[in-house]
């Protein structure tokens, strides 16, 4: 299909990076979501999809994106439209489920209104992480043990929809991406006692769930990912090889040489 494009935009620069690629673009954003795109925007509310969809479609818009981190926004049922009230019992069960369920239905419910939906790997080349060594030295096989541990933990948990993310040194899991995210987790782990830790200094590992539509919520990595892992004292990160997205690429690679750490891409 090719049409316009729409981005529906969450918070971070990812959105803001679909938008330089795609000068064209609508730039919808939603009441009470924090985001960073600047310029013609269309403001929407969340209990009003009817509204949005039809807006979109006088736009030409044929083609969608769903970009940014966004968390589960309270809903105003008094406010509903009617779709939304067609939909609402969709939904309640959906948001009794883990992040995949609820956002497996939102690109259900889009495709039902007539609009494909993209992922932003798809739309934009290079973001996501290639196989290999991507910056720094590359880690001992000590390090990489670690990292096939993570990669382990994170198999195991993906049936039950948590996390996309966790940190493992010297063959001991630290901690594990949960709702709060990778910043709190890893915040964790700076605090965790030397003595927990094997005097070993670990690894982050960040993968997609084992299933998980790439076309929303893909996990990525960025600068802040960086100072978080330096500041937790992990030696590097590893990464899924075309799941994981770096953003701003240039920035967080060299971010990554200067912390004297290491970023990979393996398959796992």
């Amino acid at each position: 299909m090719t049409g316009r494009l729409a981005i529906l935009a969450g918070n971070g620069v990812l959105p803001v990076e679909i938008a330089a690629a795609y000068p064209d673009a609508v730039k919808v954003i939603f009441n009470g979501v924090p985001h960073q795109l600047r310029g013609n925007l269309r403001t929407h509310a969340f209990e009003k999809l009817g509204g949005l969809f039809e807006d979109l479609r006088s736009l030409g818009v044929t083609r969608v994106v769903m970009a940014g981190s966004m968390t589960r926004p309270p809903l105003d049922a008094t406010a509903f439209d009617p779709l939304m009230i067609s939909l609402a019992p969709r939904l309640l069960s959906a948001m009794h489920g883990g992040d995949d369920a609820l956002l497996g239905l939102i690109i259900e419910i889009i495709e039902e209104q007539g609009f494909e939906v993209l992922g932003a790997h798809e739309l934009v080349p290079g973001l996501t992480a290639k196989e290999g060594l991507l910056a720094g030295r590359a880690p001992t096989p000590e390090l990489m043990a670690d990292a096939d541990r993570g990669a382990d933990i994170l198999n195991a948990l993906a049936p039950v929809d948590v996390g996309q993310g966790c940190v493992v040194a010297g063959g001991l899991c630290l901690g594990v991406e949960t709702i709060q995210g990778t910043d709190f987790m890893l915040c964790m782990v700076a605090n965790t006692p030397d003595s927990l830790r094997r005097g070993a200094p670990g690894v982050f590992i960040k993968a997609a769930k084992r299933g998980q539509d790439l076309r929303v919520d893909m996990p990525a990595i960025g600068p802040a990912t960086v100072a978080q892992v330096q500041k937790a004292g992990l030696a590097g990160i590893v990464v899924e090889a075309g799941h994981v997205l770096i953003l701003e690429r240039e920035k967080t690679l060299q971010e990554i040489e200067n912390a004297g750490l290491f970023l990979m891409g393996r398959v796992l």
